[in-house]
């Protein structure tokens, strides 16, 4: 007869809006096992599988701890009822969590004071938008903006009770194998019955299998981060900087290393498991992710199965259009679905997509030993150079009024391009090749057209390196230390690493002379040497920036940008991913206008 062995959950912490998919164990008849289901449609010799779940509601609520939500919280801030702060940020389970927060905590009061402007309605922060009453866009962790959830065949409940023992209630939630908890469940304990059914009398067979999960908590999101202008706008929008004419459009520009799940197994102890679990992470990478609405997003470490099963499918339900280009696999030993790759997004009704182009570093580094390396050491020098990394070019035309008073009609086209640069730090010169590489590219596509320029990515390269001096500078010194390893002569002469594109890095904007207060503490979180972040990734064992977004300072201007974090912001690990921050990097994002000088006449 059919049998159930075990059955056991990933994370036994429950969020609202992650999915709970129990791994349930069966034996076949004939002693074999398996993990797949047995629905009543497909009994197997006259058996099939029924599942129940059941929230265990007692007599007294349970709230969570906001700084450890798997903790029952035992008190709670009046200081954050005053200010009306979210409730769910007000509990601390601990007087010595409470204390250790409190540097981070006081920012919430001190957010909630500056909030309100001259006419009394609070003001709009650029991720605080997503939970706006007058915005369509809701919460995902609200029960309301699931409306699709069934949590199986039978429509939602009010469930009918079925059980009492004691001062506890279980009310029957879901009928299917999966379950996604919502708001209604917070603070309580699920619980999932998997029982063998005769598909004849539909009366269960033998015992059932159950498992208790922990308390129900409520997703955490990341704190609002705010779009800093570092621009010399008037209130009318118009900019006057040394004649420069601009229009009236402006757009956004997000890049974002979102941390492939298969990346994060062993490298990441400090996180909590649950807010490591793919179905939490994705879920709060969206909600980050939508909350700023940028018109093109670019996104580094997007597996290929998510990509095609979460990102472009929920995206598009915000109106984005969808670009994926993954690794090359041939260095790549696991599952092909589980290879990691660049994809970029924009919106449909502010831009239109009219070319594609497609990097594979390795068929480059193919080209190049063919062309410079001698046939005995060809082997060596593709083992060094092919590295499955790639890069994605993306042509747009704006929809948005953009254009100047010299060039009416003239349509606005810009260049995206998103790569994520191979990780290796002992491999500068592989580094430094792939960054040139993708530069020479994006200048035969500058040549054929007037175009702006963006170049976006993960480049696994710190300030003052040489790939970022390439970038930053439009050439490297031949002294740089950098170009000292170079075993396969690939960067040989130090005169042929230049580019002719005038790119500048959007956060050096904020070491721009002048702003007002955020701006002055935004130049803080800068490091004045480079005039870049002081950090994109922080984890317990390395911190610095990585990441960048560059743009061509000769037809685009930088007007806002999204502030940077500090080490405090990451709470008291100042370490990520946390239950706050789903990726070890950092969002960036950068506001921009397109100009040009005016014509003399």
């Amino acid at each position: 007869m059919l049998s159930v062995l075990r059955v056991h959950l990933p994370s036994e912490i429950p969020i609202v809006g992650c999915e709970l998919s129990p791994y349930v164990l069966i034996r076949r008849p004939d002693q074999t096992v398996f993990t797949d289901d047995v629905p009543e449609s497909l009994p197997i010799e006259g058996h099939f599988l029924r599942y129940k779940w059941y929230r265990i509601q007692n007599d007294k609520k349970v709230a969570m701890c906001s700084v450890h939500p798997s903790e029952v919280a035992t008190l709670q801030c009046l200081g954050c009822v005053k200010a009306k702060i979210p409730v769910a940020k007000s509990y601390h389970c601990t007087p010595k969590c409470f204390s250790d927060a409190w540097q981070h905590h006081r920012v919430l009061h001190e957010r909630a004071a500056s909030a309100v402007n001259e006419n009394g309605n609070e003001e709009e922060e650029i991720f605080g938008r997503f939970n706006n009453k007058n915005n369509n866009s809701q919460s995902l962790s609200s029960s309301q903006s699931l409306p699709s959830l069934t949590n199986g065949t039978a429509p939602l409940y009010p469930a009918a009770v079925t059980q009492r023992n004691g001062g506890e209630t279980w009310f029957e939630v879901g009928r299917s194998k999966t379950y996604t908890p919502t708001a209604d469940d917070i603070g309580h304990v699920l619980k999932f019955e998997c029982v063998v059914v005769d598909v004849e009398t539909k009366s269960p067979v033998g015992p059932s299998s159950t498992i208790l999960t922990s308390h129900v908590i409520s997703a955490p999101t990341p704190s609002p981060r705010r779009l800093i202008s570092v621009s010399n706008t008037d209130v009318t929008g118009n900019l006057d900087l040394d004649g420069r004419l601009s229009s009236t459009g402006t757009f956004t520009v997000l890049s974002y290393n979102i941390l492939s799940d298969s990346s994060t197994s062993d490298l990441y102890s400090y996180c909590p498991p649950w807010a490591l679990s793919w179905p939490f992470r994705r879920q709060n990478l969206l909600r980050e992710i939508v909350g700023y609405r940028a018109d093109i997003v670019c996104l580094q470490e997007v597996q290929n199965d998510h990509f095609e099963d979460f990102f472009a499918p929920e995206l598009d339900k915000h109106g984005y259009q969808a670009l994926y280009k993954k690794k090359t696999a041939e260095v790549f030993n696991g599952s092909i679905m589980t290879i990691d790759g660049c994809a970029t997004f924009f919106r449909r009704d502010r831009f239109s997509h009219v070319k594609k182009y497609e990097v594979e570093f390795n068929k480059a580094a193919q080209s190049l030993t063919d062309a410079l390396v001698p046939s005995a050491q060809k082997k060596t020098a593709l083992n060094r150079l092919v590295k499955d990394n790639v890069a994605l070019i993306v042509v747009l035309e704006a929809k948005f009024s953009n254009q100047s008073i010299d060039n009416p009609g003239k349509r606005q086209l810009v260049c995206v391009a998103n790569t994520h640069v191979n990780v290796q730090q002992e491999l500068k010169d592989v580094k430094l090749w792939q960054v040139h590489t993708l530069l020479k590219g994006l200048e035969k596509i500058a040549a054929s057209a007037d175009i702006p320029m963006l170049v976006c990515g993960d480049f696994n390269s710190v300030p003052g390196s040489a790939p970022h001096t390439l970038l930053a500078a439009g050439k490297v010194d031949p002294m740089h230390p950098d170009l000292a390893v170079d075993p396969l002569g690939i960067l040989r002469p130090a005169t042929k690493l230049t580019h002719s594109l005038p790119l500048v890095s959007a956060y050096s904007s904020f070491a721009r002379p002048g702003g007002g207060f955020s701006t002055e503490q935004q130049k803080r979180r800068v490091d004045p040497a480079t005039n870049e972040p002081l950090f994109t990734n922080c984890t317990r064992d390395f911190i610095g920036t990585l990441d960048y977004i560059f743009y061509s300072a000769d037809s685009l201007i930088v007007e806002s940008l999204l502030e940077l974090l500090d080490e405090d912001r990451l709470r008291k690990d100042t370490a990520i991913p946390s239950a706050e921050w789903s990726s070890d990097h950092i969002a960036l994002l950068a506001e921009f206008r397109c100009w040009k000088p005016r014509t003399k006449r």
